[in-house]
């Protein structure tokens, strides 16, 4: 193992990138920045207060770059080669556990040279981990990229407390054991103390791998893991649904620059009664061609008309390089153009489609202008911009038309809710989501923003590392008594 390259932390996250984005300055050269997004805004304050550190990618393959301290947090950087990207990232990460996690709406592909590059990665990483953390710290691990990660610091550094947060889902045991790798993926999951999910669904279809794979006791206390001393030990798996920086999202839309722009959008789109709203990567699981085609059905039957109705779909750039996304785009640009072709007017576009990621404020005053939000994922570990759009409606207004397999289904009833592969019931929901009359929609938002405001990020954060306390103290009890 290295040695620690700066004073030993208390609380190390490990995560695929690290917390900032790589930026050149034409005057000062190479700096960084802070990266946009929840997991940076919801460790931010308590990796400060820990003396934390952030082990991660710095984004950009083929560079190396030492330790630094970034606004009182210490970043380590793990390189990786451009094959080393391409094999452990694009590859398996990307094409085989995503599409196999997300109910084989795409085919996975099982490579071995894959998985060693997996294998050889995850190492690197759990050796950067170890090296940074300090005596009886804690470790907290994140997502699917990196699921040898606990079991290998587990067997490097026991004094350690480790936590590992699943945020995309995992799959039913029927699918889930078509992976080559499941006993090991399995083990080094179990290396964490305390391994969180984002549904209780998904929890539960751990502990069935586990029960089916390894033969360990499970019960919701916990899954009883043998040591190899002979001795065992428990590791709990369950349900921390993850949310956003609720109060971030309420500043914004208050601000007069924002709800003017806001109003702009919808001239801009030519003053429709409805806009409809879609924001999504550019991913199969989201189910972008399902809600296009429950679109461009309601126009066809005339039930909906181009005057009157407008879809704004923002699809931001994903895995560009990787196959089925290419074709996806493909896909989703002729069905637009087909669909516009057939029923846009000189004034009133049908679809406005939008290839590109914006910055939060456009996305806030895109939420305002919009009259209902579709998140119709196929598969979703739980999608956040459902809860982006609960936040930002200060007015009590608007309709947000959910997927039932969104893990944000389960905490938001207030929603319609669709089972997106229906395309008749998604038709009927849209409908009934265009005309839902004001008083419901303020009854139905306000109990939307109860369930958000109560559980943002913060609480989110908290209740996890609250839940990897309870383990330490447990494991130094044992310790005492041993």
């Amino acid at each position: 193992m290295t040695e620690p390259a700066a004073p030993a932390a208390e609380l190390v996250v490990v995560a695929n990138r690290l917390p900032v984005d790589r930026v050149v300055d034409a005057v000062e050269g190479p700096g960084w920045r802070r990266s946009p997004g929840g997991l940076v805004t919801a460790l931010e304050p308590v990796m400060r207060r820990a003396d934390g550190a952030w082990v991660g990618w710095p984004g950009q393959p083929d560079i190396e770059v030492e330790p630094f301290e970034f606004e009182g947090t210490h970043l380590v950087p793990v390189a990786l080669s451009a094959e080393e990207v391409e094999l452990y990232y694009e590859g398996m990460s990307n094409d085989t556990f995503w599409p196999l996690y997300h109910d084989v709406i795409a085919a996975p592909r099982y490579r071995r040279l894959w998985w060693d590059a997996y294998v050889k990665v995850n190492r690197r990483f759990a050796d950067a981990a170890a090296g940074v953390a300090a005596e009886g710290g804690t470790v907290w691990v994140q997502d699917y990229q990196l699921q040898l990660v606990p079991q290998m610091l587990r067997e490097a550094r026991p004094d350690l407390t480790i936590g590992y947060f699943h945020h995309i889902p995992f799959p039913a045991y029927g699918l889930y054991s078509q992976l080559p790798w499941r006993r090991q993926v399995l083990e080094g999951l179990l290396g964490a103390d305390v391994i969180g999910f984002q549904r209780v669904a998904d929890a539960g279809n751990f502990a069935r791998a586990v029960r089916r794979q390894l033969r360990y006791q499970t019960k919701a206390t916990g899954i009883t893991v043998p040591e190899p001393d002979g001795s065992t030990r428990n590791a709990l798996a369950r349900a921390f649904p993850i949310s956003i920086d609720t109060g971030s999202y309420i500043e914004l839309a208050a601000r007069a620059d924002i709800r003017a722009r806001a109003a702009e959008i919808r001239e801009s789109l030519g003053n429709p009664k409805k806009i409809l709203l879609g924001v999504d990567r550019l991913d199969y699981t989201k189910g972008i061609r399902h809600r296009l085609k429950a679109f461009g059905e309601l126009l066809e039957d005339g039930r909906i008309d181009v005057e009157d109705v407008t879809l704004v779909q923002v699809a931001s750039p994903s895995r560009e390089r990787v196959e089925a996304y290419m074709q996806l785009r493909d896909e989703i640009e002729l069905t637009v153009g087909r669909i516009n072709g057939d029923h846009d007017t000189m004034g009133h576009t049908a679809i406005r489609y939008l290839h590109q990621a914006y910055p939060r404020e456009e996305m806030v005053a895109l939420f305002l202008a919009a009259d209902v939000m579709l998140v119709t994922a196929l598969r979703d570990g739980m999608n956040l911009v459902a809860k982006e759009y609960v936040a930002s409606r200060t007015d009590n207004r608007g309709v947000l038309v959910l997927s039932e397999f969104a893990g944000a289904a389960d905490e938001l009833p207030s929603a319609i809710r669709i089972n997106p592969h229906d395309i008749h019931g998604m038709k009927e929901a849209i409908m009934r989501a265009i005309e839902m009359p004001a008083a419901e929609q303020g009854r139905r938002m306000r109990a939307l923003r109860k369930k958000v405001i109560e559980n943002d990020v913060a609480t989110w954060s908290r209740s996890f590392l609250d839940a990897l306390e309870v383990a330490r103290t447990a494991k130094r009890a044992k310790q005492a008594g041993a």
